[in-house]
């Protein structure tokens, strides 16, 4: 199985439990420890998501196939 495709569903994954954690949050948490509980899930996971995305970008930006202009107009 292709790797993208490996990262994609867990991506999808991730957000999902996000949602679900975000919806739990809205109905009400019954004690704080529970409360502080969900926040450090959703923090990982939202963590996680970022550095996901931070390491596609960076391998999209050393494509050398890409439409990359360079603005830069010294020298």
């Amino acid at each position: 199985m292709d790797p993208i495709i490996i990262i994609g569903k867990i991506q999808k994954r991730l957000k999902q439990d996000l949602e679900l954690i975000s919806a739990s949050m809205l109905e009400g948490v019954d004690n704080y420890d529970n409360y502080k509980y969900l926040v450090g899930q959703a923090r990982a996971y939202s963590t996680i998501l970022q550095e996901i995305s931070n390491l596609l970008n960076e391998k999209e930006q050393k494509d050398e196939k890409g439409t990359v202009i360079k603005l830069d107009t010294k020298g």
